[in-house]
This record gives structure tokens, sequence and C-alpha cells, in this order.
């Protein structure tokens, strides 16, 4: 479950008033990243069966957008951020096999005209896509101005250009608290566990019991990618 219905549950006003922690220019102009401490061998291994559009290369070309994502700490919470990110973001996709949202019958709904700006790809070009399933016309936009690239009049840029998705997906983690009290990238900085970031990306959706096993198949996933990268995956794995 993503974004998408993050905002379906808590309303198009509030969803609305997110944030962007981060300017564009500071994004655009960042330098790219100097190492990623998940080889290309281990991201293979993670994902045998991931559709080729997710590539080794496509993210590492998006970490220089966010030079503090697993590159923040000692080397156990890099790794430890690293595998949460990947771990979410595999449950979002089916392991990296879809690039759009599957329900296409959901396509039409995700324009809120209520946004002065509107929807000029089209009312139903806001559907979700990339690996944390971008989502809602106001979200491209926000997105779109924090990375520099105007994908409220280009979506279609976060499903055919294999960087911009994964920044997109680094957006939202970096930047984005959803529906909990911090961002991803934060609850793991600040050692608040794996099932933080749960609960940043869709809340009570499925933390407090809101679905269990959701939340178990995402904490089966991150300890299987902390198994590739040996490393502790850490306390307070659940929400």
């Amino acid at each position: 479950m993503s974004l998408r219905r993050i905002l379906t549950a808590v309303g198009m006003a509030a969803a609305a008033a997110i944030t962007v922690l981060v300017p564009a220019t500071t994004v655009a102009n960042a330098a790219p990243a100097a190492s990623f401490v998940v080889s290309v061998s281990q991201f293979n291994q993670m994902f045998p069966g991931r559709n080729s559009f997710y590539s080794y290369s496509g993210l590492t070309d998006a970490l220089g957008a966010y030079p503090g994502f697993a590159n923040s700490g000692s080397d156990t919470v890099k790794k430890q951020e690293a595998a949460a990110f990947l771990a979410n973001v595999s449950h979002e996709t089916g392991g990296l096999v879809y690039i759009v949202e599957q329900n296409t019958a959901n396509y039409p709904h995700y324009c809120d005209t209520s946004q002065s700006y509107g929807c000029p790809a089209g009312t139903a070009a806001y559907y979700g896509r990339g690996p944390i399933q971008l989502s809602w016309n106001f979200n491209y936009k926000a997105a779109g101005d924090a990375l520099g690239i105007d994908l409220l009049d280009n979506p279609n840029l976060v499903q055919n250009d294999s960087a911009v998705a994964w920044k997109t997906g680094l957006w939202y983690w970096n930047t984005q608290s959803g529906p909990g009290t911090m961002t991803p990238h934060g609850a793991m900085v600040n050692g608040r566990g794996f099932g933080e970031t749960i609960r940043s990306i869709n809340g009570s959706i499925e933390c407090n019991g809101g679905n269990p096993a959701q939340v178990q198949s995402r904490i089966d996933a991150y300890q299987k990618i902390t198994g590739i990268l040996g490393v502790d995956p850490g306390g307070n794995l659940s929400c």
C-alpha cells in the first residue's frame, strides 16, 4: 500500500498541505553520491525478478539528490537505512516489478481541481508511479519542485526515466512524514526503527492493528535485505 492510499484516507485537503522540506536548487545541484552501501551484486540478489526499469545505475544516479540518504551515522545505520528503503519499495512494487499503479480504475481520481495549477497533463494523468507510487497532482508538483523537474506537466517522466523514478521515492523518504511524525530517513537515523518507517508511509492503514499481514510482509522483506547486507536489523521492527 502506498502514498496514494494514504492521501485518500486522510483527505485531499490535508494531503495538499504536505510541505516540501528541501529546496529545488539544493536537490537539483547536489553532487552525485560517491558510494552506496549496497553493491550491484547485493542489489541483484535482493531483487532477482525485478523489472529492468528499476536499475541499480538508476538508483545510484538518483542518490546525489539526497546525499544524506544511507550516508548518515555509523556503517550499521547506513546499511539499515538502505535496507529499510529497499524493503518498503519492494513491498510497494511487488519486488520492483510494477512501475505504475495496477488498478487503472483509480487513475481519474488523482486530480485535485481545487489546486490553482490544476492538472495540466490531464485529469487521469497523476496515477501512482515509481518505487513509492507517487500520485495526485499536488504530489507531482511538490516532488518536481523539490527535484527541479517539471513533473506536473510531465508526469510520465516517473515511468520512463529510472533515475527520476528513484528520485521521487527518495524525495518522499527523505522529506515527507506522511501520516507519521517524522520522515522515514529520520526514523532510521534517529534510532526509531523500521516500524516507524511503515508508520510514515501508511500510518493506521497498516499500523496499530490496521493490517498486520502487510506490516509483517514489510518486516520479512527488511529482514531478508539486512541479511544480505550482513547487518543487524535493530529493534522496533513493527508498528
